[in-house]
């Protein structure tokens, strides 16, 4: 049973909360990425970023480098940006986006849970970034972005979650991308104690995107773990709970940069003795249901249909339409047999949009795109329960939650 306890959180204060939480570093451009540094003092982008205004650098990913990211948060700490909660709380995050409103429980995940496999993966890891992640939490002693899990709805979590959403919330915020993001706390000792039993009676949460974070977490908690029977704050991790109904799950779509010596005709031909192929035009073309794979390739689209025997039905690897285009075009007819290194793939997630697909082709910066139908919760969830692993960029997981909103602290006080 899943163990998902409430904890104190550090906070911005209110009147700085949509100056501090920011973007995931990663996704900013260099340019953009220095003029919110240069502009905004209390985003916590100079936490992540902590060599902003110094005239020498450390070594990229160096114990020097984390621990100037663990004084640039105390110092965040001591300013009184960051001020941490006197009573353990579950906190509800809703994001609108697009029209989608996401809400979630931000909580703490259990690391016994992940070795007990009470929580369920579906990615596979990098035994390299794993290492250099713990090191990296072993210094900055803090969870700053939540892992994002996803659990079978709950009908006390729900009453729960929509009986205090009906209170005015903690903070409410609308950031330059258009997007709301809004936020209560839990503390009531009655309502703490009925989320956490309610979570107690979920027999798994499925961790929806945050693999790495969640697997050097895991590391970590292993490592400090003694046989002292005392509860450590390395015992857990921070995350986001959404209920399936909430979470939305785009699809990762493929270009191919070269298709050889292939023409379209001959390239059409050699798909057809695994799929059968329609025509769909000049209009791009989404696929409508599992098992349909469009293509654009030449100014035209196509919709693939594979045949009945090219993939196995009974495995919840295999019978995924992204697995199928692996299996019987990507690496039979183009050769690529390996995602992870051929530099002739390129993935864009779904929320980019088929006519971004198509100008990439159309501006020659690819010969070929594939278009798939979003993987389902169920698949997602049957490839976990099989403790298999989906192939790369399989699912784009929306919400994408901000840095700094809340963090938890993993240092162990005397």
């Amino acid at each position: 049973m899943a163990e998902v306890i409430p904890f104190c959180a550090y906070r911005p204060e209110r009147d700085k909360v949509h100056l501090v939480a920011s973007r995931s570093y990663i996704s900013y451009k260099r340019k953009d990425l220095k003029l919110k540094l240069d502009e905004n003092p209390f985003t916590f982008l100079h936490i992540i970023n902590p060599e902003h205004t110094l005239k020498t650098g450390t070594k990229v990913n160096s114990p020097d480098r984390f621990k100037l990211v663990k004084t640039r948060f105390d110092q965040f700490v001591s300013e009184g940006v960051f001020k941490q909660d006197e009573q353990s709380s579950y906190y509800i995050y809703r994001q609108i986006k697009n029209g989608h409103h996401y809400i979630g429980i931000i909580a703490c995940a259990s690391v016994a849970d992940y070795y007990a496999d009470v929580i369920k993966k579906h990615e596979a890891t990098i035994t390299q970034r794993e290492k250099m992640f713990k090191n990296y939490l072993d210094f900055v002693a803090i969870n700053a972005e939540p892992v994002c899990f996803t659990y079978p709805n709950n009908a006390t979590i729900d009453e729960i979650t929509a009986q205090k959403m009906n209170h005015s919330p903690e903070y409410d915020f609308t950031t330059t991308n258009k997007v709301q993001h809004t936020f209560w706390v839990i503390n009531e000792p009655n309502l703490v104690e009925r989320i956490q039993s309610a979570f107690a009676d979920i027999p798994a949460v499925y961790i929806a995107d945050g693999h790495h974070r969640s697997a050097s977490s895991a590391l970590l908690g292993k490592e400090k773990r003694t046989n002292n029977d005392s509860q450590l704050p390395t015992d857990y991790f921070m995350g986001i709970f959404i209920p399936e109904s909430n979470l939305k799950i785009y699809e990762f779509n493929r270009l191919v940069t070269s298709i050889g010596n292939y023409s379209k005709t001959t390239f059409i031909s050699a798909i057809k003795e695994q799929f059968d192929v329609l025509s769909k035009g000049t209009k791009a073309y989404q696929p409508q249901q599992v098992h349909e794979i469009g293509m654009y390739i030449g100014s035209e689209w196509f919709c693939l249909i594979p045949k009945e025997g090219t993939y196995d039905h009974s495995n919840p690897v295999a019978e995924l339409d992204v697995s199928i285009l692996s299996k019987n075009i990507l690496a039979p007819i183009l050769g690529i047999a390996d995602l992870k290194t051929d530099q002739r793939v390129l993935f864009m997630s779904g929320t980019e949009g088929l006519e971004r697909l198509q100008s990439e082709v159309d501006q020659k910066r690819a010969k070929v795109a594939f278009a798939h139908f979003p993987i389902s919760i169920e698949q997602l969830k049957a490839v976990a329960d099989a403790q298999q692993i989906m192939p790369p960029k399989s699912t784009w997981i929306e919400p994408k939650l901000r840095s700094g909103l809340t963090v938890y602290s993993i240092e162990k006080k005397d």
